[in-house]
């Protein structure tokens, strides 16, 4: 039978090593993530606009980015025609009052957004706004 002494002191739990590495995982994930929407992280550069209002936020967006050079891409895909009439088509089935935005490269020639704009018609979805930077 083990005997105690006197001077034998109780253990002690340390927590600051753990501690210290719920912060250290704390911080590589708070750098880690990524803030920013995808959808305005892509390389068009939208025209100015002096008039207009900043759209308040809504439920659900779709955003159709159009290139100089006629691509269309919507929620990161590269779309044809009918594949955008297609995915139009589906939202609209879902809700006819979803907003669209159209996002087009201020090169981009006025057809390419006009056929974007048509697809959305046809598909059923009329809340359309196109996409400027504020201007000053």
């Amino acid at each position: 039978m083990k005997i105690r002494a006197a001077n034998d002191e109780e253990p002690v739990l340390n927590l600051t090593p753990m501690i210290d590495v719920v912060f250290q995982l704390l911080i590589f994930f708070m750098v880690a993530t990524t803030f920013l929407d995808p959808e305005k992280e892509i390389g068009i550069e939208l025209p100015e606009a002096v008039s207009g209002t900043t759209p308040e936020a809504e439920r659900t967006e779709i955003v159709i980015n159009v290139f100089a050079d006629g691509r269309v891409v919507l929620a990161g895909r590269e779309l044809t025609a009918d594949d955008l009439l297609d995915a139009l088509r589906g939202a609209a089935s879902a809700d006819q009052r979803t907003p669209v935005t159209i996002r087009g490269d201020q090169l981009t020639p006025h057809k390419n957004i006009v056929a974007v704009m048509d697809a959305c018609a046809r598909a059923g979805l009329g809340n359309l706004s196109v996409g400027t930077l504020e201007g000053s």
